[in-house]
């Protein structure tokens, strides 16, 4: 009769609170230095160049990134000189770091996994970096990348869409090229560079951008480029409208 009038058990047991949980299995990227194994580890340090694993397999899939080297009129004659694909693969990864300066591509140099992933043997310094674009035509390069950044939005331009336009002065400091004296109204009397860049409205993505120097930041300079870019594409492709600060059309 005593065991009779036990308590019994109504809800089952909970789980375990020192219960330890398995690390997730891995997930396969194909990259150009082959397939890779990732796997996420919630008690490691933070890195920057996670995602960079997937964009390289987005660049591979796509095939933009073979397209984008190959179409580089970047040339060596010399044997001792680097590869075009390393210069290109430094210049990529220092983007991604965030990088807005040239002497900060130090700072990935030293990287043995990033270079596999995009099928480079090593990286550059900073000075080959600045070196490798030093010879060679301006119109070439402009030429080469407008061709990249078609094959980009073209599955856009079958859409209706807004061009807007919009002008940015970049103080600057030391000595830089065309860095000149203009409206700054934040820092007066420092050296800027203006920037004309065309959007699409909404989006907010850049189509392009024209950099001019510091005193060059009425709608004027900005023309040429703009005109330019229309005319190198057919009417089809054309914005629905185009849209800029309130100076536009009138200086």
């Amino acid at each position: 009769m005593a065991n009779e009038k036990l308590p019994r058990d109504v809800h089952p047991a909970g789980e375990e609170l020192n219960a330890v949980e398995e690390p997730a299995a891995g997930a396969g990227v194909e990259t150009f230095g082959g397939r890779v194994q990732v796997q996420w580890d919630p008690e490691a340090q933070v890195t920057t160049f996670g995602p960079a694993t997937y964009f390289i397999e987005f660049l591979k899939t796509s095939g933009l990134w073979e397209e984008w080297v190959k179409e580089c009129p970047l040339c060596y004659q010399s044997r001792n000189a680097p590869k075009k694909e390393e210069i290109l693969a430094t210049v990529l990864l220092s983007v991604l770091a965030g990088h807005k300066r040239y002497a900060r591509i130090t700072s990935i140099r030293a990287d043995g996994v990033l270079p596999q992933l995009l099928g480079v043997e090593r990286l550059r310094s900073e000075a080959t970096v600045r070196r490798a674009f030093q010879q060679g035509a301006e119109e070439d390069y402009t030429l080469w990348m407008d061709r990249q950044w078609n094959v980009t939005f073209e599955p856009l331009w079958h859409e209706e869409w807004i061009l807007d336009i919009d002008a940015t002065v970049k103080t600057l400091y030391g000595k830089q090229e065309e860095a000149r004296v203009g409206y700054n109204p934040t820092k007066p009397g420092r050296p800027s560079h203006s920037y004309h860049a065309y959007l699409i409205a909404k989006l907010r993505m850049v189509l392009n951008v024209d950099v001019h120097a510091g005193n060059q930041t009425a709608s004027e300079y900005a023309q040429p480029g703009l005109w330019g870019w229309l005319d190198a594409r057919g009417r089809e492709q054309w914005p629905s409208l185009v849209r800029g600060d309130v100076s536009w059309g009138t200086a």
